[in-house]
C-alpha cells in the first residue's frame, strides 16, 4: 500500500456492528468481562482502549513502525522514554531542543540522577566527543525548534550503534510525510501529535513509534502504570486530522518555501532559517534525508526586541500564538513570549537572539500570508 493511501485508510476500518466508515469513539473507563479472567482484549482504558489502539496502529503504519504507543502530550511521551533509563545514566541531547524538553530535563529529571549534555548534533564530531561510559541515550530533534538546525541521522545512527546506546528522534517538525527516522536506524521516533499530525489546534497528544519489541513493552508498561494517556475523543479527533496529513503537509511546504524566499530578500530581515533554502546550512543534509522541508521558518529581524514586538502587534492574518503545525499561520517572538523569562545571556548563548521570530506557516493562500508579513514588517 502506497504511503498516501496509508495516511487516508489506516484507521478507516468499517465498524463491524454498524458499518460506520468513521471509527466509533469508545468513551468508556472499563469493560465487562465474559467471565473471571476472560475479556475481549480490554479491561480498563488506562491500559488500553479500542479508539486509542486504532490511532496507535494508524501512526505506526505511516511511520513504518511495528509498534505505536500514544500519550496525553508530547512531553509525556518524552518523559516516558526517559523513564526506561536509570539513575546515573547520561543523555546526549540536541542543544536547540524544544524548551519544554530542556526544562523537564534540567529542572525535573536531574533530581532523579540523570545527567544531560547538550551539543550541536549538526556536528557529528561534537556528538562523539560528548559520549561517556554511562551514556545510554542520544536524543535528537531535526529540524530543531526554533532554529531549524538539521541533523544527519545516518551519522547519528553510526555513533549510537558504535557506542551501544539508544537513539531517539523527535520528528514533530518533519512528520512521516517528509522524514521517517526509523528508516535511518533510530530506535525511537517521537511526535507531538498536537502539531501537524492532528493539524487543527484541537488536541494535545504525543506518540512513540518503534520497531523494537523490548522498547515497546517498556513503553506500554509505563503508559499503563503512569496513565498519561489521551482520551478516546482526542484519539478520534487525531485520526480525523491524520486523513489529510499528506495534503496539508504539501501545502505547508509549498507556502513555507515561497515565504522563506520572500523573507530572505526583505531588507529588515538579516537571516532566514529554512532547510528548503539553498543558503541554509542544513539544506544539503535535509535534501538527502527529507522528501520536503515542512512549514516552519525562523528569521532574524535587524531591529531586535522592538522590531519583534512591532511585528507581533501588527500582523493581521497571522495568529499571535505559541503553538505550531496547524492549518492557521501562527507567529511567535521568543524573546518576549516563549523565552521571556530566560535571562538574555542564556538565551543568546542558545542562539535565541532578540530579533528572532518563529513562523508556523499555515495552508492559507501564500500570497495573503506574504502580504500580511509585508505590511507588518513595514512597522517592524
Amino acid at each position: 500500500m502506497k504511503f498516501d493511501t496509508k495516511v487516508v485508510r489506516s484507521s478507516s476500518i468499517p465498524d463491524p456492528t454498524t458499518g460506520s466508515v468513521v471509527p466509533p469513539i469508545h468513551q468508556t473507563a472499563t469493560y465487562v468481562l465474559d467471565e473471571v479472567g476472560k475479556d475481549k482484549g480490554y479491561d480498563y482504558t488506562r491500559a488500553s482502549n479500542p479508539t486509542r489502539a486504532l490511532l496507535e496502529k494508524h501512526l505506526a503504519d505511516i511511520e513504518g513502525a511495528k509498534y505505536g504507543v500514544c500519550f496525553s502530550s508530547g512531553m509525556s511521551a518524552v518523559d516516558s522514554v526517559l523513564k526506561i533509563l536509570e539513575s546515573g545514566d547520561h543523555i546526549v541531547c540536541s542543544d536547540d531542543v524544544y524548551g519544554g524538553v530542556s526544562r523537564h530535563f534540567n529542572q525535573v529529571l536531574v533530581n532523579y540522577g540523570l545527567e544531560f549534555s547538550y551539543v550541536n548534533t549538526s556536528n557529528p564530531k561534537e556528538v562523539s566527543q560528548a559520549i561517556k561510559s554511562n551514556t545510554k541515550l542520544l536524543w535528537v530533534e531535526t529540524p530543531t525548534n526554533p532554529l531549524l538546525k538539521v541533523t544527519d541521522l545516518n551519522a547519528m545512527n553510526r555513533i549510537a550503534k558504535e557506542n551501544n546506546i539508544l537513539f531517539g528522534v523527535d520528528s514533530t517538525f518533519s512528520t512521516p510525510v517528509f522524514l521517517r527516522p526509523l528508516e535511518f536506524g533510530a530506535d525511537i521516533a517521537m511526535h507531538s501529535t498536537t502539531k501537524y499530525l492532528s493539524g487543527h489546534n484541537q488536541i494535545i497528544g504525543g506518540a512513540i513509534l518503534t520497531n523494537n519489541s523490548d522498547i515497546f513493552d517498556k513503553m506500554k508498561f509505563i503508559q499503563k502504570t503512569i496513565g498519561a494517556v489521551p482520551s478516546p475523543f482526542d484519539c478520534f479527533l487525531t485520526m480525523l486530522g491524520l486523513r489529510t496529513l499528506h495534503l496539508r503537509m504539501a501545502r505547508h511546504n509549498e507556502n513555507a518555501q515561497a515565504i522563506a524566499e520572500f523573507l530572505e530578500e526583505h531588507p529588515k530581515v538579516s537571516r532566514v532559517a529554512y532547510p528548503g533554502l539553498k543558503s541554509d546550512p542544513g539544506h544539503n543534509i535535509a535534501k538527502e534525508q527529507m522528501s520536503g522541508f515542512s512549514g516552519m521558518i525562523s528569521f532574524e529581524l535587524t531591529g531586535g526586541i522592538p522590531a519583534g514586538k512591532n511585528l507581533m502587534n501588527n500582523v493581521k492574518l497571522c495568529f499571535l500564538a505559541e503553538s505550531l503545525g496547524a492549518v492557521e499561520t501562527m507567529i511567535t517572538h521568543p524573546a518576549t513570549m516563549t523565552h521571556a523569562e530566560v535571562p538574555a545571556e542564556e538565551r543568546h548563548a542558545r542562539g535565541l537572539t532578540d530579533g528572532l521570530v518563529r513562523l508556523s506557516v499555515g495552508i492559507e493562500d501564500k500570497q495573503d500570508i506574504i502580504e500580511d508579513l509585508s505590511q507588518a514588517l513595514e512597522n517592524a
